[in-house]
């Protein structure tokens, strides 16, 4: 069930996709990549190891090979970790030297001419190994025990801390509870692995093709990485089969230098790409880390303080996974008003895929521990979680409000969500069924969990947008945002021709182009709408007002007095609109316009969500019986896409709370490396989702609008483990960590 928003005639970027039109990088077919080799990453089978010896002989004289390459024959920068807040000595090598640090790291690459003559020499490559002390504890990470860059003398890869809350506070308590959560390791699993090509044309510059969200980033990697001058790679991001966070960070895969490297090198066009094995175990990982809680209360309801400490695993090198925990300092507190909180965060490196910011990157992980602990708290004094939540809610009319951590919320009225979930779940209806048949001692197991969380979205360095006006009087729309799946084109379309007083259809938004535009921070973080969408507009009012200019020339008026009628297109004096000119009347215009928040300040979107399951007693398999949210996303451009944007959301919720978990064993090898080890699931296991919407516009973009690609994950994650928990009340059990198994609940159960 969903609310109706009217007739929907479908995006405008769909056809293409539906008719087979599509551009992939594994099936692009373009001048500049004929007679294109192919390549085959040639992996690390053990995750710590000194490499004795790579022999690429065999190999070499396989079949329809070109080339083999080792790590010590790739000649370019080594990947920097992503951020500056990060250890600097923890990089990564476009392939490995000396030293394998993960199963799947590339050790050598082979080129054939074919993919399958490059997959036999492959097997040929025979790689010497001297194992070594596999590092998968975190804790013993930080320790530093075993060290996985002995250069750098250290396994932590970045640290922060809030100022601690006191122990008098503590003290002053009447109830404290401590308790560790983990979040697991999970595949990201895009329905297209990474892929890519590379291609350098006559004049020395290099093309580009990534599987990326963020191309402008890519260019900028491999243009460095290369030791290239400012302006000689070209990315193209053809169309992308889903990226999740796992295709942002860089923007590119050390694959991608590996293959622009190689190219140039044999003076042909190389082209890449992974099988869904290797994309299990090479493509960023999310998630992974584990959290030690605290909050403190009084018998009364009201929540004092609360404490996290974030140990996140960022697998073997730092990237962009290694700076989730980042995330607990800007929405950690939630929803609440507390008097006081404290956080920590540390990152580490181990023998394992590095992991990346997965589809909510740190805001799941620090929702789901301050819902689960308010869970705790609640069942500590005896009271209702749904009242303490409502009890401690920062009230409607406290924004901006500072919270204890020191981050600011720009708009909100979290007890309106709340009581629309509420409402809608019939709340007290379902707690009195819970009772009626735990009375009767059913073994069907009736489960509520309820969550009410807070995000931040967008924010940093904002976007540029570039409208122009050509002779036919067609528009065209250039942005930095590089969609994968969202619906940029339909939305940004929308949004300018409604400023222009033009139909949609008269608009073309280009995009994905480093040619077209150099700069641009892509689709990440829930930021398209309001910093893309921000300069669209922008763009689309300065190319109005430089045509009120040219406007009032053509009339003989003074530009003060020519408006644009949007409902027809047309300029005219005010108050004589018989006399008008049209677009097409004005000539060729361009306008370039940059949006930045002040202070780079991200907006904060929000929900809540009841989540009600059953689950089987005598099996431990849950049954997800309804599934309930309400999102606030400021203002909405697109609700059918913001609408598809929560369920697809509330699927990894789903998964990511009952089904999903990378497991490696002790001693480093990965052991869900394909889609029969890991357990994601099909729609058949979702269930159908009931959601609503709020509007609560933000004061910081002109738009109001605030993200909602992740607030799905969000907020239902935490719910769907409170609702397993609360039906497992009745036998002690206080915890499980995710996955939620059915193994897992019926060894609690029994």
């Amino acid at each position: 069930m969903t609310q109706d928003h009217g007739p929907w005639a479908g995006r405008r970027e769909d056809r293409h996709l539906l008719v087979g039109q599509t551009t992939f990088i594994d099936g692009l077919h373009v001048p500049e990549l004929e007679g294109a080799v192919h390549a085959h990453f040639v992996r690390s089978i053990e995750p710590h190891a000194r490499l004795r010896s790579v022999d690429t002989s065999d190999a070499e004289r396989s079949p329809g090979v070109v080339a083999v390459y080792t790590g010590p024959q790739i000649n370019g920068w080594p990947f920097p970790p992503r951020l500056p807040s990060m250890n600097k000595d923890l990089w990564r090598p476009l392939m490995a030297t000396d030293t394998v640090r993960f199963v799947g790291e590339p050790v050598a690459v082979v080129l054939a001419e074919t993919p399958a003559q490059a997959a036999d020499a492959a097997e040929l490559v025979v790689i010497d190994y001297e194992s070594l002390p596999a590092l998968i504890d975190l804790e013993a990470s930080r320790r530093g025990e075993v060290l996985l860059h002995e250069h750098a003398g250290t396994n932590v890869a970045l640290e922060w801390a809030k100022a601690p809350v006191d122990d008098e506070v503590w003290q002053s308590c009447d109830v404290v509870v401590d308790f560790d959560i983990k979040h697991p390791r999970l595949a990201p699993s895009p329905i297209e692995p990474l892929a890519g090509a590379a291609s350098w044309g006559d004049d020395g510059r290099c093309t580009v093709w990534v599987c990326s969200q963020r191309p402008a980033g890519a260019r900028y990697v491999i243009q460095n990485s290369l030791g290239l001058e400012e302006g000689m790679v070209r990315a193209i991001a053809p169309d992308v089969g889903g990226g999740f966070g796992a295709k942002g960070g860089y923007g590119c895969y050390t694959e991608d230098v590996v293959g622009a490297f190689v190219a140039r090198e044999l003076g042909r066009p190389v082209r890449w790409a992974e099988t869904r094995s290797e994309a299990m175990v090479a493509m960023g990982h999310g998630r992974a880390s584990v959290h030690h809680v605290r909050i403190g209360g009084n018998l009364d309801g009201t929540i004092v303080a609360y404490d996290v400490d974030a140990l996140q695993d960022s697998g073997a090198y730092p990237a962009m996974g290694t700076n989730v925990t980042t995330n607990i300092r800007n929405s950690g507190t939630g929803v609440y008003a507390l008097r006081a909180a404290s956080a920590r965060g540390t990152s580490v490196v181990t023998n394992t895929t590095p992991t990346v910011a997965f589809r909510g990157a740190g805001r799941p992980e620090a929702a789901t521990s301050i819902e689960r602990a308010v869970d705790r708290f609640a069942v500590a004094i005896g009271k209702d979680p749904a009242e303490v939540r409502r009890q401690n809610l920062v009230p409607a009319d406290a924004f901006p409000f500072t919270t204890a951590l020191g981050s600011t919320y720009d708009s909100g009225n979290y007890e309106a969500a709340l009581d629309r979930v509420l409402d809608a779940a019939d709340y007290p209806g379902l707690r009195a069924e819970q009772a009626a048949r735990r009375s009767a001692g059913d073994l069907h197991l009736l489960g509520i969990g309820v969550s009410c969380t807070v995000e931040i979205t967008g924010g940093g360095e904002g976007e540029t947008s570039q409208a122009t006006l050509g002779d036919d009087g067609r528009f065209s729309i250039i942005i930095g945002t590089s969609p994968h799946g969202q619906g940029h084109a339909h939305t940004f379309a929308a949004l300018a021709a409604a400023e222009l007083g033009v139909d949609p259809g008269r608009i073309d938004i280009l995009h994905s182009d480093t040619d077209l535009s150099p700069f641009g921070g892509g689709t990440i973080g829930s930021r398209s709408a309001q910093l893309g969408g921000s300069a669209v507009y922008g763009a689309a009012l300065d190319l109005v007002e430089q045509a009120r200019l040219k406007a009032a020339e053509q009339l003989e008026a003074n530009v003060e007095d020519i408006v644009l009628d949007r409902s027809n297109g047309q300029f005219h004096v005010v108050g004589t609109p018989a006399r008008s000119v049209e677009w097409t009347d004005i000539g060729p215009l361009h306008a370039d316009h940059k949006f930045k928040p002040d202070n780079g300040a991200g907006t904060f979107a929000f929900g809540a969500c009841v989540a009600v399951v059953e689950i089987d007693s005598e099996t431990g398999a849950v049954a997800m019986r309804s599934l309930i949210t309400c999102d606030d996303a400021g203002t909405i451009l697109q609700p059918v896409l913001a609408e598809g944007q929560v369920h697809g959301g509330l699927g990894l919720a789903v998964s990511a709370a009952l089904y999903e978990e990378m497991v490696y064993s002790e001693d480093g090898i990965p052991l869900t490396v394909t889609f029969l080890d890991y357990g994601i699931p099909s729609a058949a296991e979702l269930p159908a989702y009931e959601t609503y919407e709020m509007e609560t516009p933000s004061p910081l973009n002109p738009l109001g609008v605030k993200g909602v690609g992740e607030s799905g994950t969000v907020v239902g994650t935490p719910a769907i483990q409170s609702a397993v928990l609360d039906a497992l009340a009745p036998f002690g059990v206080e915890h499980l960590d995710l996955p939620l198994t059915p193994q897992k609940i019926w060894a609690a159960i029994g």
